[in-house]
């Protein structure tokens, strides 16, 4: 939650340093590059195949043999890392061809992308090298450290937006390339936090030549169908910047959008999906599969229950959420309109991709990482074909409606082959669940809508930054005591237990 309120932060100051001009796109094309080849490499295909082999070794043979796997593995990254950021940085004129071909028309933005991808590059070793770093701790039930580490990128972010603001540099490249050398600083210094926690568990890991031994084969096994799968999750991406950038504005206007619809997810989905892995690991090998159907229930019912009524917030009044936050400096009323119609496009998949969170961990519990490169594969055609053919009808926003569509797919394909394989089954507590929290559901937005009509002059352009802040506190203090009181007398929720178990949690 700390990562992602200083996270709407650093955006709203982005955008009022940036906005979305030339600058802008270049510098998201930059920062964007280096982060998706992390999830390939890192937070996809090597920790869904690391954490459950780091597991096994940890409760099979004991702290030692597990750390000389960790370190045998992350030879092999490192190493593979390097070679990979050597020649990128090389060919990067090349690959930003690739990356973002609508910038060849204006060759003022295609070099200064090329520049700041040089810069932001190196955070990609950073970053992996942490997401080896968090599996490790997780395996071990200790997420704090790891959970902690986003939060000092936007402490950089926000100290070199800080200095940037008030010297008259907006929406220059100037300020762009500040931001660029923050992304590498900023990884470095979560890097860091993460191999400290690590020595309090005794796994501070030496420096080894890669070696082929037989748990690495077994995790380059694991980890290519995770590749492949990262590979094809992120194709969609690249397809969908690579479309954007035909379009000026457009890649700056998803950025935005994407920031704010990654914050439910990124609160609850991701978290959750986190701590699922190496809890299902431990229970599928024992063999408990009750217990198993039980955190799976539960982690389900927990992120519904707090990411549906954002995401139903996030498509019914996009606008005055987009103005409040984002619409100052550099950042204009076009462009408030064009972010919150693609921020309503985002919320329509954001339920499914809490879904992906819940159901994928099932699959890499049980050192089975080619079925959901399979789904994302399927899940890229459909992204594929209808950000292609929906781009020339409605521009960018057809490319977050494809987006959102893509992941309802991989969603129903993941739980279909769970269920199908005696792997998840929905319970009856998460059963009766259902329609009382679609109607609580409803009376919400309805709720919503109608507050908003009253409140809509607030939200005027022409009013002060206090008027429309008051406004929007008063739109979410709305819909959350709507959706609170229905909950309640709908049986969907109850609050005490709620608090409680977020409470508890959070210990």
């Amino acid at each position: 939650m700390m990562s992602r309120v200083l996270g709407f932060i650093r955006d709203i100051m982005i955008a009022a340093v940036l906005g979305t001009g030339v600058a802008a796109d270049a510098f998201f094309v930059a920062f964007r590059i280096p982060n998706l080849f992390r999830r390939i490499f890192a937070e996809g295909a090597f920790n869904n195949a690391f954490i459950p082999l780091f597991s096994r070794n940890l409760e099979g043979q004991g702290g030692e043999a597990a750390r000389r796997f960790a370190e045998q593995a992350a030879s092999v990254l490192i190493f593979t890392l390097l070679i990979f950021t050597a020649l990128a940085e090389i060919f990067m004129p090349g690959l930003m061809y690739v990356m973002a071909w609508g910038f060849t028309d204006t060759p003022d933005k295609f070099d200064l992308a090329v520049l700041m991808t040089r810069i932001t590059f190196p955070y990609l070793i950073f970053v992996s090298l942490l997401a080896l770093y968090s599996g490790i701790l997780n395996a071990f039930g200790r997420f704090a450290a790891a959970a902690f580490a986003p939060v000092l990128l936007n402490v950089v972010f926000i100290a070199a937006l800080s200095m940037l603001i008030g010297r008259n540099v907006e929406n220059s490249e100037e300020a762009a390339v500040v931001l660029a050398w923050a992304v590498s600083l900023a990884g470095l210094l979560q890097l860091l936090v993460v191999v400290f926690a690590a020595r309090s568990v005794g796994m501070i890991l030496g420096i080894r030549l890669p070696r082929l031994t037989r748990d690495v084969k077994r995790l380059v096994v694991l980890g290519i169908p995770g590749v492949l799968a990262g590979g094809i999750t992120q194709i969609n991406i690249i397809i969908g910047t690579l479309i954007a950038t035909l379009q000026d504005g457009a890649v700056s206007w998803l950025y935005y959008a994407d920031r704010l619809y990654q914050l439910p997810l990124g609160v609850v989905g991701i978290a959750i999906g986190v701590v699922l892995l190496p809890d299902l690991s431990r229970k599928f090998q024992e063999g408990n599969r009750a217990a198993a159907f039980e955190s799976q229930n539960r982690s389900l019912e927990f992120s519904l229950i707090l990411t549906l009524p954002a995401a139903v917030a996030l498509f019914v009044v996009p606008v005055p959420i987009i103005s409040v936050l984002f619409e100052r400096g550099a950042f204009e009323t076009g462009d408030t309109k064009a972010t919150a119609d693609a921020l309503a496009a985002f919320a329509l998949g954001l339920p499914a991709f809490v879904l992906i969170k819940v159901f994928s961990p099932g699959f890499f519990a049980n050192e089975d990482t080619k079925t959901p490169m399979a789904f994302a594969g399927v899940g890229m055609i459909v992204n594929v074909i209808c950000s292609l053919a929906l781009f020339w009808w409605i521009g960018h926003v057809g490319i977050a409606i494809a987006s959102s569509l893509a992941g309802w797919v991989n969603a129903v394909l993941l739980w279909w082959t769970l269920t199908r394989r005696g792997l998840f089954e929905f319970d009856g507590r998460l059963r009766r669940l259902a329609l009382p929290l679609f109607i609580s559901l409803l009376i919400m937005g309805l709720g919503l809508w109608g507050i908003y009509y009253v409140l809509e002059p607030w939200f005027s352009p022409g009013n002060s930054s206090t008027v429309r802040v008051a406004g929007l506190a008063l739109l979410v203090t709305g819909g959350l005591i709507l959706f609170g009181v229905a909950a309640q007398l709908t049986g969907a929720v109850n609050l005490t237990h709620l608090f409680r178990m977020i409470f508890r949690l959070s210990r």
